[in-house]
């Protein structure tokens, strides 16, 4: 009980010195908050579609690489797979970018098209669900309304009734609404029928290469086990994977082969190494300026543990009042990083409490170096 207020006195006679503590460490703390959301949103924002696929096993060719580096593959692979015991059902998907022409201002931008057989009802996104019909009439499609701005004012024309633009040079009508949103690789997603995916690239696609292949298994089936046996009895020219591997293997395409992911990890271990030089410099002058209070301490019996236990005290201390705002200026940045670029930036309580363990950790790391000078504290040189 009375360490702490020594620690907590000598913290508030420098304020000053404490202010600028607690701002550097918020600052640290607020580096690896972002750097720790891009990050997150780099993955989960990779990751929306195959969440919003409704299978248990997926089919992609061997040569698949990423969402944004599709290779096809025959569709007879996935027919084959129908022979397999516990393979209830196959749906064929193709994805690819498109062109779309905004229809307010007719600039042209890139998007990514979904083509599925509306009979197969393989999305989970309910306003799909629900305009499955609409999207077998020929030339419609639906409109991410997470989509970024450039494509145009498309929820608002749509609320106001259908309306056609052009995809491809072709014209098509917008026919409904859903929301998947954007990743650091696709700014906006358009979905439509197979059929009138296959009609947008014209001759360029053929109906007997698909980009995934969606396999749904019989209640009670053992994902492992199907995985197992497809893999061993299809041909190599296939890669055959479950929901979490497919998910697994766009992150770690995000992580590993482009440098976003390294550059996000470098970025919350300079924001570590900047807090904690900060936090070190303000507590080996609080210990220099106290020398002489230290050494006294010693001649009169206290021992090294116990002022070594106040500087630590002084540690924990600056990190649980820089957190504080550090994670408010965070969920700020978050907001607006939010509404400008559409990423899902969202603040988690796991994310919240790493940060404070790993600010715990800055400061005490900071602590174990500045107290090297209190262990030469010599009661003889203050009398």
């Amino acid at each position: 009980m009375k360490r702490i207020p020594l620690a907590w006195l000598q913290l508030t006679k420098e304020r000053s010195r404490m202010i600028v503590a607690i701002a550097g460490i918020a600052f640290a703390d607020v580096l690896m908050f972002l750097q720790m959301g891009f990050r997150s949103a780099l993955f989960d924002g990779a990751v929306q579609l195959h969440n919003s696929l409704d299978g248990d096993v997926f089919l992609v060719s061997d040569r698949y690489k990423a969402l944004i580096a599709l290779d096809r593959f025959t569709e007879r692979r996935l027919y084959q797979a129908l022979g397999y015991a516990g393979v209830q059902s196959v749906s064929p998907v193709y994805l690819g970018p498109v062109q779309w022409k905004n229809p307010e201002n007719k600039q042209v931008w890139n998007l990514y098209a979904i083509g599925v057989n509306p009979a197969d009802n393989v999305l989970l996104l309910p306003p799909v669900q629900a305009n499955l019909n609409s999207l077998k009439q020929p030339d419609t499609v639906m409109f991410d309304e997470g989509a970024r701005k450039e494509f145009g004012p498309v929820p608002a024309l749509f609320r106001q009734g259908a309306f056609t633009t052009e995809v491809e040079n072709r014209q098509v009508e917008v026919v409904g609404l859903f929301k998947l949103g954007t990743s650091f690789g696709i700014n906006g997603t358009l979905i439509t029928s197979d059929i009138n995916f296959l009609r947008l690239f014209q001759e360029r696609r053929q109906k007997g290469l698909i980009d995934v292949g969606v396999i749904k298994l019989e209640p009670g089936a053992d994902v492992a086990q199907v995985v197992a046996n497809l893999r061993s009895g299809l041909p190599n020219d296939v890669r055959v994977m479950s929901k979490q591997e497919f998910m697994d293997r766009e992150k770690n395409f995000w992580n590993t082969s482009t440098p976003v992911g390294y550059v996000f990890d470098l970025g919350a271990v300079i924001g570590f190494i900047v807090g904690a030089v900060i936090v070190y410099q303000i507590l080996y002058s609080d210990v220099s300026d106290h020398m002489p209070e230290y050494a006294t301490l010693k001649a009169i019996g206290f021992r090294d543990r116990y002022l070594l236990a106040v500087v630590f005290q002084e540690a924990l201390i600056l990190a649980a009042i820089g957190f504080v705002p550090g994670l408010a200026i965070s969920l700020g940045f978050y907001q607006v990083t939010r509404q400008a670029t559409l990423l899902p930036m969202v603040m988690t309580l796991g994310r919240a409490g790493f940060v404070l363990a790993l600010t715990a950790m800055m400061c005490s790391i900071s602590a174990a170096i500045a107290i090297r000078k209190l262990q030469s504290a010599d009661p003889a040189d203050s009398f």
